[in-house]
């Protein structure tokens, strides 16, 4: 694996993200996720899909506020499932980008949002000891 192009890929992509994000939420799937996202310096709004209410009723909430989303949950099956489920109830209503959640499964070999810093991490210290 090409660490260094990777890393620069991952960089690129979450200074897009934290530009996007001073005027469209993320949508991620718990507290975690937002924590890892801070951590990263995306200071936006960052809203967790696991906020006490139903799916619907979350979705219903997020239509009323915004015209446009981000959609960040985890890559694996149950984020995807979860990302297809919320794009399907605010569909018509509210313009949901998952770009960013396909560039991040691509690009780095872990599959949470949470896992991106120390992820970050162990790809710098590896391109150190090169």
């Amino acid at each position: 694996m090409d660490y260094k192009k990777s890393l620069e890929n991952l960089e690129k992509l979450l200074l897009e993200l934290k530009e996007e994000n001073e005027n469209v939420p993320i949508l991620v799937e718990g507290d975690k996720d937002i924590e890892a996202l801070r951590r990263l310096e995306i200071t936006g709004t960052i809203i967790s899909v696991n906020a006490g209410m139903s799916l619907t009723d979350f979705c219903d909430w997020i239509a009323e506020l915004y015209k446009k989303v981000i959609i960040l949950t985890d890559w694996d099956r149950r984020g995807g499932k979860l990302c297809h489920t919320i794009g399907k109830n605010l569909e018509g209503r509210v313009s949901c980008d998952t770009n960013y959640r396909k560039s991040l499964a691509k690009n780095a070999m872990i599959r949470t949002v949470e896992g991106l810093p120390s992820w970050i991490e162990t790809i710098k210290k590896k391109l150190n000891h090169l």
